[in-house]
């Protein structure tokens, strides 16, 4: 069998491969609302291929081991296949970054994700109660 041959098939699907995968396959083109958030799809690719040949005799009976076939012709064949899967979203805001997974969020990655509104919201209320101590309050209490 000809290295050659199959090295060539096999450099054929690589190439084409190459043209069907860039940057933008894996992290996608911004979209920009009209609020000015920025949104980006972050995808998962997937690819397989595969690629072989053989040498063959002409007429059932040869064999290339026999040594009568002299010049052996070539067959063979390459494939290739891409699979792209959605992972998340990356959001963008005046304010904040945030990736935002496409599939569902397990316990840890939520309370991970939602630390720094909880955060901002204890530093809410401590600002809050101390306005609040400084303060009269706007209604009376009835112990009952």
């Amino acid at each position: 069998m000809s290295e050659n041959t199959l090295q060539g098939l096999m450099k054929t699907t690589m190439d084409n491969l190459k043209e069907m995968i860039d940057v933008n396959t894996i992290v996608g083109d911004p979209v920009e609302t009209v609020d000015g958030t920025i949104i980006i799809p972050v995808s998962r690719v997937t690819v397989g291929f595969g690629s072989g040949g053989t040498e063959m005799c002409e007429g059932s009976n040869s064999s290339k081991e026999s040594g009568s076939c002299g010049s052996y012709p070539f067959g063979g064949g390459s494939g290739a296949g891409m699979a792209v899967t959605p992972v998340s979203f990356l959001v963008v805001t005046r304010e904040q970054v945030r990736l935002l997974p496409v599939g569902q969020m397990n316990t840890l990655e939520r309370l991970i994700d939602n630390i720094p509104d909880v955060l901002e919201k204890i530093v809410d209320s401590f600002k809050k109660d101390k306005h609040f101590k400084d303060s009269k309050p706007d209604f009376t209490v009835n112990p009952t």
